[in-house]
């Protein structure tokens, strides 16, 4: 990761280091995006709790899901340099500017939010049989969307996925049928781009 963040490094006298492994556990309410800690405990704030790296050697998930439901997407290697903020609602989150010039690509995402462009976004669904993080979704070959991030829960898979609205605009309340093998998608909440 660090390999990869030092390209985005402008004019600056910046030095990236990766640091040795470390755990990911919940911790208590914290003020969404506030960032606390030390050197052994990073503390980042998610609103009705937080998420800590830290050096102890646990680690704990529950996490994942809260974020999962919220929108937080998490994406796989398969999806890396395929979709664009829009598509991840990143701007809702506050992770990305639209009005500012302060990264590559900006100009592109700026447009496509403007104009109306981006024609994918990102969903919190319920899937009827587990499929693989990362994966196409497809309806009559056609490519309809991609799996982020998955839980198995007690209500059933549950999954963030990033869909094109053509396809959502066609579902009969919010469902999607006759998905690659018999696939079938619940869409439980919508982001908007």
């Amino acid at each position: 990761m660090a390999d990869a963040l030092r390209r985005f490094v402008f004019r600056s006298k910046l030095t990236l280091t990766a640091l040795p492994s470390r755990s990911l556990t919940t911790g208590h309410a914290r003020p969404m995006h506030a960032v606390d800690g030390n050197t052994e405990t990073l503390l980042l704030g998610c609103g009705t709790y937080s998420m800590q790296v830290t050096t102890a050697a646990h680690d704990d998930s529950a996490w994942h899901l809260t974020q999962l439901r919220e929108g937080w997407p998490w994406l796989p290697a398969q999806a890396l340099n395929e979709l664009l903020p829009p598509a991840l609602s990143l701007h809702r989150l506050q992770a990305v500017a639209i009005d500012k010039g302060c990264y590559p690509g900006q100009e592109i995402v700026a447009r496509l939010h403007y104009r109306g462009g981006n024609k994918r976004h990102l969903h919190h669904v319920f899937l009827s049989q587990a499929v693989s993080i990362g994966s196409v979704l497809r309806s009559d070959e056609h490519e309809i969307g991609r799996v982020i991030d998955a839980v198995n829960t007690d209500v059933g898979i549950e999954a963030l996925a990033v869909l094109n609205d053509d396809v959502v605009a066609q579902s009969v309340n919010g469902r999607l049928n006759e998905l690659h093998e018999h696939l079938v998608v619940q869409i439980d909440n919508t982001w908007p781009a």
